[in-house]
């Protein structure tokens, strides 16, 4: 175990973060399709798309730094994105789980 994590936590991690992001993305998506519906300007409604875009693309559930020493952050800001919640950790370690969690009360 290193950094509150066991080798099968990053395995697993590996492993569930693609379907994870995809999830989210086609969330952003709906969301966007909705900005788009709705009976504004179309240059504002192009500029808030843009705007949701610029900020969104730079979240962890669209682009995450794969390195071990991050998993622990990742996760962390997955939750806070709200693009997993902690029962989505069920297969992880109980060492990880109670990482997240106590990181999460200090951040």
């Amino acid at each position: 175990m290193q950094q509150g994590f066991t080798e099968r936590d990053w395995k697993l991690f590996r492993s569930k973060i693609a379907g994870w992001q995809e999830a989210y993305m086609d969330r952003l998506n709906q969301e966007y399709m909705e900005l788009l519906k709705e009976d504004i300007n179309p240059a504002d409604k192009f500029w808030r798309l843009e705007k949701r875009i610029r900020n969104d693309k730079k979240k962890t559930g669209v682009q995450v730094d794969m390195r071990r020493s991050m998993l622990i952050s990742n996760i962390t800001s997955l939750i806070y994105e709200d693009a997993i919640r902690l029962e989505d950790l069920e297969e992880f370690s109980e060492e990880l789980k109670e990482t997240v969690r106590l990181y999460m009360r200090i951040s």
